[in-house]
């Protein structure tokens, strides 16, 4: 007997675009097989390569001290809070050393809506960290950040966003997402960026030509039909300017949180989600497991749902895990759970070029074995870090 969503599933792997109301459709279907079938194939026919990728980064948060009210968060402190704080600065470039030392050559750097920082106080503090580590790759700043600074500084947003690019800032992350409805964001959250002024953040980014990654935080207060507004609100930016990465997709973690009485949104729902997500941003390359929230074996399967990626290994992580969920893996079991699916693992950068040594050059894409150094100037990016990385402690991981 088919699924009633069969001639959904047969569109999407045959490379023709969803509608809103078919992407609705699946999400509303319990048919998780034929779905992460689809996905699979899909994502199979966008990556050919015999690998999968990983990343090696840190999450440094500068500060939890923060204007806005989200119900949501368990990390952020209200300004007077005594549990405020803001990292010395020579903690924060120590922190980078032992990412260095330990193989990273990226940091994703975020924060609460401090009240008092003017935008000086974030060039200076780029300025000195590429100083200090010039290889080194800045992912900072989520879209409520920067539109936060705005706001502080009474600057327009592109000139924001010039000065940031021009004292060092490397790519945008995606945080700050949650749901792309501002019925949601109004109920969630207080102070904080709408849906319009978050996306255009990313778009007068990527005008200057700068990448980001898109994020979406589901299983909450929100409809399916709001789930697939905000992949629909994506999709039509990245049609515009082509500039995100990556997508990820993580479910809502309520554990001390002023959400807490939200039941927690199990594997089913996520890996689901996921599936639906590469099958309907079809203008997506690179979607990345979220084994953050999942643990490792629903990690391990979202490269079958339609993922390309693991994700990342942090070095530190502290917004997820104030919500009370703690998964850590080390490097080698990343690299084993690619590996027990037939894939090779491969380390990449937020460009997602390959840093690695290639176990198998041979049989990778042309433009995989072109040498470093042509395609870091193809794609503008930072110089690659020297070596592979190495194991390390086991930590938390959510790459935005």
């Amino acid at each position: 007997m088919k699924s009633n969503i069969t001639e959904i599933l047969d569109k999407a792997t045959a490379g023709e675009r969803l509608a809103r109301e078919e992407g609705v459709r699946l999400l509303r279907s319990g048919d998780l097989a034929a779905i992460g079938r689809a996905a699979d194939r899909v994502a199979r026919r966008q990556h050919p390569e015999p690998y999968r990728t990983y990343n090696i980064d840190r999450n440094i948060n500068y500060t939890n001290i923060c204007t806005a009210v989200c119900d949501f968060c368990a990390f952020y402190r209200r300004p007077k809070s005594p549990e405020g704080y803001v990292l010395d600065r020579q903690e924060l470039l120590e922190k980078i050393r032992e990412t260095v030392a330990l193989g990273g050559d990226q940091i994703l750097m975020q924060g609460g809506l401090h009240p008092e920082f003017k935008l000086e106080w974030y060039e200076e503090l780029l300025r000195e960290i590429k100083r200090e580590f010039p290889r080194v790759n800045v992912h900072g700043f989520s879209p409520p950040e920067i539109y936060h600074f705005t706001k502080v500084s009474k600057l327009p947003l592109r000139t924001v966003l010039e000065r940031l690019q021009g004292a060092g800032l490397g790519s945008l992350p995606g945080g700050g997402g949650e749901i792309l409805v501002d019925r949601v964001r109004g109920e969630i959250t207080r102070g904080k960026v709408m849906t319009d002024d978050w996306l255009n953040v990313h778009r007068e980014w990527h005008r200057l030509g700068g990448i980001s990654t898109a994020t979406m935080m589901f299983g909450h207060i929100e409809t399916l039909e709001e789930r697939i507004e905000h992949l629909e609100r994506l999709r039509q930016l990245q049609d515009e300017t082509g500039g995100f990465t990556a997508f990820i997709g993580w479910t809502f973690q309520p554990e001390n949180t002023d959400m807490a009485h939200v039941p927690a949104a199990g594997a089913f729902d996520y890996l689901k989600t996921q599936g639906v997500a590469r099958l309907y941003l079809d203008n997506f390359r690179n979607i990345q497991s979220s084994w953050v929230t999942q643990g490792l074996k629903i990690g391990q399967l979202a490269l079958l749902f339609g993922a390309n990626d693991m994700g990342s290994l942090m070095i530190e992580e502290n917004v997820v895990s104030a919500a009370g969920t703690v998964h850590q893996l080390t490097l080698e079991e990343i690299k084993g759970a690619i590996s027990e699916l037939g894939f090779i693992p491969r380390r990449r950068n937020v460009w997602y070029q390959l840093v690695d040594d290639a176990p198998m050059a041979e049989h990778a894409p042309l433009a995989d074995r072109a040498p470093m150094a042509e395609r870091q100037q193809a794609s503008d990016g930072p110089p690659a870090s020297e070596g592979p990385g190495k194991p390390m402690v086991g930590v938390e991981a959510l790459v935005v």
